[in-house]
């Protein structure tokens, strides 16, 4: 268990605030925290059944990591084709879970794919700031993070919580879009990227400014150190 915040379920991975993974751990695993190079994010990775221990969190893209602005026309070849096979509602047998179930999602790469993805619009009542696609053990570990750790932490602070910034989900790529290197487990619905909490005033708690301020930098380390119990990896910038 660490003491500290991991790089923000890589707090998400966002160019401005910040990145989250997300892997569930075996009950009897304790997470394992490894060094990434982002300062502005949290990295929550969720383990597979059989996972003993969790994988090492690759850098951001190069177009995310310096800011740059994504094509879509590079954003559209990535894309997969999804088909919702639910109207939006109660997902993963959790009530407080809402999105959509999706067609299996087939990698374009060995490793890639989601055999049972689901689109998740909301947490417990709290909105991503986009459908986040991922696996349902994935989408539970948010779902308990965000009830346990997230909304407790906040609390009446800016009126509450409104959404997650959600930086970067499913992607099939591998690690630091290296040719020949593992599958990332963006790549198969096991992590989500926050990069900040937003409040219903407007306001946000963003991992890149908010880290190391005496006000925001409290609530962001003990989002962190709560998270170290739905995931089984959780990277901060001081991982």
């Amino acid at each position: 268990m660490i003491s500290r915040l991991a790089i923000l379920v890589t707090l998400l991975a966002l160019t401005l605030s910040g990145a989250a993974f997300a892997n569930a751990p075996l009950k009897s695993m304790r997470p394992v925290i490894r060094p990434v190079q982002r300062p502005d994010v949290l990295v929550l990775v969720a383990n597979a059944p059989g996972v003993k221990s969790s994988p090492r969190p690759w850098a951001r893209p190069e177009n995310l990591r310096a800011g740059k602005a994504v094509s879509r026309k590079a954003t559209a070849q990535n894309r997969p084709v999804l088909v919702a096979t639910s109207k939006q509602g109660s997902i993963c047998g959790v009530r407080t879970i809402r999105g959509q179930k999706l067609s299996p999602i087939p990698g374009k790469l060995s490793g890639c794919g989601v055999q049972n993805p689901v689109r998740v619009a909301s947490i417990a009542g709290v909105a991503l700031t986009q459908g986040a696609i991922m696996d349902c053990t994935t989408a539970k570990a948010l779902d308990k993070w965000v009830k346990t750790g997230v909304k407790p932490t906040i609390g009446r602070l800016g009126g509450g919580v409104a959404s997650l910034k959600v930086a970067a989900h499913y992607s099939c790529r591998t690690r630091n879009n290296q040719p020949g290197a593992k599958i990332s487990e963006h790549g198969k619905g096991h992590a989500i990227d926050i990069s900040a909490i937003n409040l219903k005033n407007g306001s946000s708690v963003t991992v890149l400014k908010g880290w190391r301020s005496a006000t925001q930098g409290k609530l962001l380390k003990k989002m962190h150190r709560s998270a170290c119990g739905p995931f089984g990896t959780v990277l901060g910038p001081n991982a």
